[in-house]
């Protein structure tokens, strides 16, 4: 009996730290995809621009480069933007760039 309750302790240990560690990879995950929607054109360019680069395509590889630059300043600027409920609808929308 005993050594039945002392197993059964340990497995009951064992599933809660993997639920605590499910949820932090999903938490993580999230705040991942956050951060890739405010700044994913401007990962992407840059991307473009070292590949360009790398091939030994200097003009696109500047004209990817200046891309970049300015979508990321264009990400900064809408993350200074307050949002909340009274603009909801517009901070929700789809910016064409």
């Amino acid at each position: 009996m005993r050594m039945t309750v002392q197993t059964s302790r340990r497995s009951k240990n064992r599933g809660q730290g993997m639920t605590e560690y499910i949820i932090i990879v999903a938490l993580i995950a999230v705040a991942a995809i956050g951060v890739y929607n405010l700044f994913g054109a401007t990962v992407r360019n840059q991307t473009a621009s070292m590949a360009a680069a790398l091939g030994g395509d200097s003009g696109s590889a500047d004209s990817a480069n200046k891309l970049a630059t300015k979508n990321g300043k264009g990400a900064a600027d809408e993350a200074k933007e307050v949002k909340g409920l009274e603009n909801f609808s517009s901070a929700a929308a789809v910016k064409p760039k």
